[in-house]
């Protein structure tokens, strides 16, 4: 996406929506630890409201499953575009439909990778030896493609996303998560200092921040040749998962 700035859209939203149940594994006990740390947050240039849900976005955790608020959105998206009734651990296991679908995951969907691996369809590809902007991938091989917080890291995010759109299959279904700032719009980091997600001590290349996506994150969605998108979201706006289905 083209560099649009930091542009303030309106003031961030309030959170809303709660959990019952987790939709990875239904237990419905659920703890907060902090996530994000000061220097991020200068880099990132967030106010105190903003840290807040981006911090519960990673930090709120199912006490059983340890599946973060992320991980845990995905899980009620893909339950959600496969009329699942019962939390996915248990679909993944027992359901015809998921058990007969191709799935690549694309790195590590937080703690989401054990329960898709109970799927016998299911393949992890990881960076370096993948590389999402040139998939060694068939064209119309893959029923379902699921990333999590990985999109902001790659230096060509709308090149992966139409590699996404060439692998799936016709009726195949994008899962995907990228850290969302509400109030204002998508801007590249290209000409500021280098900034890196993972832990305060991480500097490795796969981890270094591309862009910051803002309310049009979207956008590259659709330009990448998606026409059919939905989004889902546990705790607004720290929650918020893209699904894609290609036409």
């Amino acid at each position: 996406m083209a560099p649009i700035g930091s542009t303030n859209i309106t003031a961030p939203p309030p959170l809303r929506g709660e959990l019952d149940t987790c939709p990875v594994c239904g237990n419905s006990q659920f703890a907060r630890q902090p996530i994000l740390w000061e220097k991020l947050i200068r880099e990132w240039e967030l106010s105190p409201a903003e840290a807040d849900y981006i911090d519960l976005q990673q930090g709120l955790s199912c006490t059983s499953c340890r599946n973060n608020l992320r991980s845990m959105t995905l899980a009620a998206a893909i339950c959600r575009a496969f009329a699942c009734t019962v939390p996915l651990d248990s679909a993944c296991r027992h359901d015809a439909t998921l058990r007969t679908l191709t799935v690549l995951e694309i790195n590590r969907a937080g703690g989401l990778t054990p329960t898709l691996r109970l799927l016998p369809g299911h393949q992890l590809r990881e960076f370096p030896e993948f590389d999402m902007q040139d998939m060694k991938c068939a064209s119309d091989s893959v029923d379902v493609i699921v990333h999590s917080d990985t999109l902001e890291h790659v230096p060509d995010s709308r090149a992966a996303l139409c590699e996404c759109l060439r692998v799936l299959k016709p009726g195949g279904h994008l899962f995907y998560t990228v850290p969302i700032v509400a109030g204002r719009l998508t801007r590249t980091r290209m000409g500021l200092s280098p900034s890196y997600h993972g832990n305060i001590e991480s500097e490795h290349e796969d981890l270094r921040v591309q862009r910051e996506y803002g309310a049009d994150f979207w956008c590259e969605l659709l330009q990448a040749g998606f026409n059919n998108l939905t989004l889902t979201t546990m705790i607004f706006p720290a929650s918020i998962v893209v699904s894609a289905v290609k036409s």
